[in-house]
């Protein structure tokens, strides 16, 4: 390219971040020019169940052996513009039917046995009672149906559809055609639209059938579009999907590999610059490569830059710069890509442990699972957002994504809040599926500052064999080829030592805490990371465990067989500098797996610090006062024990205090129950005899006291009071706030033991999309407006639907209502 020609996209390239300086936030740069090239396609579906078996109910798809013999507009009678939809049902996505259907129960068909542990699994129970499977075929198979119109503008352009996750089982139909098969319910997938579109303004239509009924965990995994759907536009000559790689070390080199294709039956003589700069009113560090581009062929481009003195991507201060990579044709801009990465430099040493830019860091993790109280599988990015601020509030620094790979907009968000994490694939198998689904993992999200390894399996039958060492050596292989900056773990609940163990780089222990000290004497340098940690189980608010009603109190006391409490992981983990850190079993409670009871009536598992709805349980706060330097003080249980069965009165109660304090002191009505010094790591308790009025705890610091806390017993409901998070929202139809109701007396003192059922009304630009409470047995459906609080709370998460003042207000039979104004702007 001339220099003169140069000048000008110099010029042009100005002008560009000019454009972009006018976002609010350093995430808007980058969806400014991505909207230029990709829309969300969420909008404007209708939805309707199929049939596994009965072809008419199924929309005619399988009626007979032809089903893919010929391919058009008559193949599939639903795909035709003028067919008659009233009768589905309008849904945005992200989307999941599964939330929506009721509980169900069903007599095993073979009476079940125990396993060798004495538990009874219910294999029903896996995915929360949820009618699916083939059993259920009139609910195992959904259908999308969307139309939309392109104009001649977008004719020549490259137009394709990118899923980020259907589950499972997809086919995906453009105006008559199959042109997508995808099992996988976790991996992302590109739909290819040009030859089989109109761009004359006939309408397209698009069909998507979702098939359910086969399940790829042993948890709830939701049914349905639950991830985003995009539009992608595109010059002949563009960047694909996942073209552009960003390798930056802590030194301030960057290394941007770009691949441009050309889609075009003719040569093309383009301009490839790439960009890197902090802020868009900052001076581009720029690199540019002249290519030339045979028909329908592609280049791969590696660029170099180097920043001075970089602002390093940390925990505390997650720095995110931008790779600008733009094509020019001429003085014509055909395609940009925007990409955040960080400068930041990981090291797993087997002596010390992790260290992030040279600094030591215990990885404070949790495992979790895509799943919400209200909404399911299908979770907003708002709450997604939500969600990882609880775990950072908690003092937790690092998300292992169990067991697959994670929503992107979860990934965005750890870069955003500097939360370190484990990308896990869903197959552990060398197999053409298995090793695509785990390139696609790689490729998406090799960018991401925050992922630190990459792990290739889960507690996998072949993890201690010969043959599991092959499929490791073959998948390491792959993920080192396509990112030689991150080191590979697998999560092993066995055969420590042998088949897969000399393959990855970091071995992650699931449990087997007992086992760790012996395998780092015999493998010295082998780094160790625990992949699953604690799995105390606990029902929030609750102190007497009730194996009829499937309550476990909420003191740090069960844990199952193959698990610890969290004072029996975390001591040790804490106290040895080799072992990296580990990830809890898990952030919050999940639907399926119910544990400790595997049968019904419990519908999710009860292993959270929080619940289902993010409520903090009490082991939420060991962790925040072990995991967080700040000053931690908080006092348990409840002091409402005569209202339960009138003979508490004189009984002895537990008290525990979580704290990081050097000593606690218990006061009882006023009355000292002694001063207990604080062992790190460790609770306080005591035992005292009830008698209603207050308990209170005082916290010293060098002989100070510097936090209070206490527990009074709560007269009779008489109010709900509502909060929330934050009260403006953005108008974009999609941003959601939670809202916690709480039930409180006539002094305002919270009264534990309620279950009142709360109603929610929402008058202005909002809807309420989903409820719940947290309790691990309840069967009320979570769409709905109402809800019964447990043990004094329950939640409704609220989603905008246009700009203005929203009003949420919240009434309960007897009670004084609850109302908190939000705005939509």
């Amino acid at each position: 390219m001339l220099d003169l020609n140069r000048r000008h996209l110099l010029a042009g390239t100005a002008a560009t971040f000019v454009a972009v300086q006018a976002g609010t936030s350093q995430a808007q740069v980058q969806t400014a020019a991505q909207d230029q090239r990709r829309t969300r396609f969420d909008t404007g579906w209708r939805f309707a169940f199929g049939h596994l078996y009965d072809v008419e109910k199924d929309f005619g798809y399988g009626g007979d052996l032809r089903t893919y013999a010929k391919q058009g507009i008559d193949a599939t009678p639903v795909a035709k513009a003028d067919y008659d939809d009233s009768q589905w049902r309008p849904v945005t996505l992200p989307h999941d039917w599964a939330v929506e259907l009721p509980f169900v129960h069903k007599a095993p068909k073979t009476p079940l046995k125990p396993d060798d542990h004495g538990a009874v699994w219910d294999p029903a129970a896996n995915h929360g009672y949820k009618p699916l499977g083939r059993d259920y075929p009139e609910t195992s198979v959904g259908w999308y149906r969307k139309t939309f119109t392109l104009d001649a503008a977008d004719k020549g352009k490259r137009i394709s559809l990118e899923f980020d996750g259907v589950f499972r089982d997809a086919m995906v139909v453009i105006n008559g055609y199959i042109v997508k098969r995808n099992d996988s319910g976790y991996t992302p997938f590109r739909v290819e639209l040009n030859d089989f579109l109109n761009t004359d303004d006939t309408p397209n239509t698009v069909l998507v059938r979702v098939d359910a009924s086969l399940g790829e965990g042993w948890f709830y995994e939701g049914a349905g579009i639950y991830r985003h759907v995009w539009l992608v536009k595109t010059d002949p000559v563009h960047i694909p999907q996942y073209g552009v790689c960003v390798r930056a070390k802590a030194d301030g080199t960057v290394e941007v590999t770009t691949t441009v294709r050309n889609d075009s039956g003719e040569t093309k003589t383009v301009t490839l610059n790439s960009n890197i700069y902090f802020t868009p009113i900052d001076t581009p560090v720029l690199a540019f490569s002249d290519l030339v581009l045979p028909p329908f062929s592609e280049q791969v481009i590696s660029q170099t830059h180097t920043i001075k003195a970089p602002k390093l991507w940390a925990i505390d201060t997650p720095a995110l710069y931008f790779a600008d990579a733009s094509i020019w044709q001429g003085s014509e801009h055909i395609d940009q890509v925007i990409t955040r990465f960080g400068f930041r430099d990981i090291k797993f040493d087997a002596q010390t442990g992790f260290f992030l830019n040279g600094k030591s860091v215990k990885l404070k993790g949790t495992c979790n699972h895509q799943d919400h109280a209200g909404v399911g599988a299908a979770i907003p990015d708002a709450l997604q957002r939500w969600r990882l601020q609880q775990l950072k509030d908690m003092g937790c620094n690092a998300y292992r994504a169990s067991h697959n790979p994670p929503t992107p907009e979860l990934l965005d968000l750890c870069d955003e809040m500097g939360i370190l994490v484990i990308d896990e694939t869903r197959m552990m198998t060398s197999s053409p599926e298995g090793l695509a689904q785990l390139e696609t993992l790689i490729r998406r999200d090799r960018n991401h500052p925050s992922v630190i390894l990459w792990s290739i399996g889960n507690e996998e039958p072949q993890q201690g064999t010969a043959r599991g060492a092959h499929i490791a050596r073959t998948m390491k292989r792959l993920c080192n080829d396509l990112d030689p900056t991150r080191l590979i773990t697998a999560a092993m609940d066995n055969g420590y030592g042998e088949g897969i163990t000399e393959v990855i780089d970091v071995i992650g222990f699931n449990y087997r805490d007992q086992l760790i000290d012996g395998f780092h004497d015999k493998f010295p340098n082998k780094p160790i990371i625990g992949t699953e940690t604690a799995s105390t189980v606990s029902t929030r608010g609750e102190y007497i465990k009730d194996d009829a009603a499937h309550i476990v109190p909420a003191y740090d006391t069960t844990a199952p067989w193959w698990a610890s409490t969290a004072e029996g992981w975390w001591p040790h983990f804490d106290a040895k500098p080799y072992i990296a850190g580990g990830f809890i079993w898990t952030g919050f409670d999940y639907r399926g797996e119910p544990t400790p009871y595997s049968e019904w009536p419990s519908i999710s598992s009860q292993f959270g610090a929080l619940d289902t709805c993010g409520f903090p349980k009490d082991n939420y706060y060991y962790y925040r006062a072990w995991w967080r330097p700040e000053p931690l003080l908080h006092l348990f249980p409840h002091w409402n024990w005569a209202k339960e069965d009138g003979s508490k009165e004189g009984k002895d109660i537990s008290v525990w205090a979580h704290s990081n304090a050097d000593e606690v002191e218990l006061f009882v009505n006023g009355k000292s129950a002694g001063r207990k010094t604080v062992t790190k790591d460790f609770h306080v308790e005591w035992t005292v005899p009830y008698q209603p009025g207050k308990i209170e705890a005082f916290a010293y610091k060098a002989g100070k006291v510097i936090l209070k806390d206490r527990r009074e017993t709560a007269g009779a409901p008489a109010k709900i009071i509502l909060t929330t998070d934050r009260t403006t929202l953005a108008n974009d139809g999609m941003d959601c706030t939670v809202i916690k109701a709480e039930v409180f007396d006539a002094k305002g003192r919270p009264v534990p033991k309620v279950n009142n059922l709360i109603q929610f009304v929402v008058s202005g630009p909002g809807a309420v999309i989903g409820v719940g409470n947290g309790n691990p047995n309840s069967h009320e459906a979570d769409k709905a407006s109402q809800r019964q609080a447990f043990n004094g709370l329950c939640c409704a998460i609220v989603q905008v639907t246009g700009a203005g003042g929203i009003t949420v207000t919240a009434t309960a039979d007897g009670l004084a209502s609850g109302k908190v104004v939000l705005k939509s702007a």
